[in-house]
This record gives C-alpha cells, structure tokens and sequence, in this order.
C-alpha cells in the first residue's frame, strides 16, 4: 500500500548468500524451504487479492471509471518499462529492494494495512449485514483500488522487466487515485448522512466508526503519499536506475577500452614477429 512490497525484501536468502557463497547443502535446503514458504505465501495472498477484486467488480458498486483504472495504469507502466524506463540486463533480484526502514517502519506498513485494508473490509461486511447501503458503497471502490494495487506491487517486484522507477510508480499511481475516492467517502459520511435523534447506542457507535475510519484513511495517505513517497519512495528509485545505468556504461566503455587495447597490442606483436 505504502510500497512496502516493494520496499522490503521478499526474503531473506539474499543476506545468507552475501556473508556465504558456498553454503552448505542443510543450508541451501532450508534457504530453498524458506523461499517455498513466502512464494506460497505470496501466492495464497495474491489469489485472496484476486478474489475480492472479482467480487467487488462483480457486486457493481466500483464505477465504471474506476473499474478502468486498473488497466489503464497497467497499460502506462508497461509503456513506461518499454519506452522511458527501461529495466537494466544485469539488475539482480537483491537489487529490487528500493527502501528499507527499521521496526518503525514496519509498524507504520502494519497501521496502514489495518487502516485501509481490514478495517474498511470489515466496515463493509457489517455494512452488508445491517443493510447499509450508503457504506458498502462509498468503501467498495477503494478497497478494489486498493487490492489492485497490492496485488500490482506483488506481480511488479517479481517481474526484472520493470526497472525501479516503474515499480515506484505503482503506489503512487493508486495512492493519488484513491485519496479522490477517500474524499467522497468523507464527503458521504460527514455530510450527507445524519443520525436520527433516538438513534440507539449501537446505531450511533456504527455511525461515527464510518466517520472516524475515513478520516483515519485520509490521513493515512495523504501524509503517506507527501510525505513518503513523494519526497522519499520515488526519488530513492530514479537515484538507484541512474545509478545502475551510469555503472553499465562505465562498464561498457572500460570494456571497450581493454579492447581495443588488446587488439593494438596484437598487432603491434605481429608487426614485432614480421
């Protein structure tokens, strides 16, 4: 939601092979049982993702532009990856990771994720369930943004054919998206429902948990999005593509240098041996 998918290693194997280059095979089978246990993991949350993405299309409470949206961003990241941003042929599977934030920013991700993610799914449940009709419908479209975009974060950062900036961009996209939608979600809650004067205890709880959860969301993002991504996430991404390209080229150019040094040297030996 924050990137953080793309911010944070996907495992740990690739510190065991820094500090051990040979490991030995007990260790190489528990680093591969490791790295088994995430991907399944990974998978297992990819197919919830695109199982309320399914269910929130089909219900027809996601407008038609924002059903649109997921395609359109997609089709643009692609074009990006093809025609700006191209990926880097020698970029590794330890270079993916563009941030890394310590136990704070792991709390931060954790806040997020229930803030946007569990709690608006459980405002949505309950608004099914007490026939709340204007609640289910001003929470659905962000939470099928919202899966789309991690379930695009988790399919991006396993993909070498998206360079760092076009992973970057992933979050941005979404987060600027959805802060309109979060808008009009606090626009419904704070202005255009009201509670009745007799409204019982249970009814006024529900009614103003709708009202702090979209602020909470707003919030979140926003600062999220100016304070994170902005001034951090993406430039932190365009410095390590620039950074890899002007490594290659130097590369490229030494390598043509000691070419053509070789080569000099050659002929000058055959010129010796004549």
């Amino acid at each position: 939601m924050s990137g953080a998918s793309l911010a944070v290693p996907r495992n740990e194997k690739d510190k065991t092979t820094t500090t051990d280059q040979n490991p030995p095979p007990n260790a190489r089978q528990q680093q591969a049982a490791v790295g088994g246990d995430v991907m399944g993991s990974l998978r297992v949350i990819e197919l919830q993702l695109v199982a309320f993405i399914t269910v929130f299309s089909a219900s027809g409470l996601v407008p038609l532009l924002d059903l649109v949206f997921p395609a359109f961003a997609s089709a643009y990241l692609i074009a990006l990856s093809r025609l700006a941003f191209p990926a880097h042929g020698n970029s590794s599977s330890g270079s993916q990771e563009l941030f890394r934030g310590g136990k704070f920013f792991r709390f931060y991700v954790v806040v997020g994720t229930t803030i946007g993610l569990f709690l608006p799914l459980a405002y949505v449940l309950g608004g099914f369930a007490r026939g709340d009709e204007d609640a289910v419908r001003c929470t659905t479209p962000h939470l099928f943004l919202l899966s789309f975009q991690i379930l695009t974060e988790n399919v991006i950062s396993g993909l070498s054919m998206f360079s760092s900036p076009v992973r970057a961009l992933v979050p941005l996209l979404y987060t600027v998206k959805r802060l309109f939608l979060i808008i009009d979600w606090i626009n419904d809650a704070w202005f255009n429902k009201t509670l009745p004067a007799n409204a019982e205890v249970k009814d006024a709880a529900w009614y103003w948990f709708g009202r702090v959860l979209a602020v909470a969301n707003l919030a979140y993002f926003a600062s999220n999005l100016f304070c994170f991504l902005i001034p951090l996430f993406l430039p932190r991404a365009f410095e390590r593509y620039f950074k890899e390209r002007d490594e290659i080229q130097g590369k490229m150019a030494e390598d043509k240098r000691s070419a053509a040094a070789s080569k000099s040297e050659s002929k000058s030996m055959a010129k010796k041996a004549d």
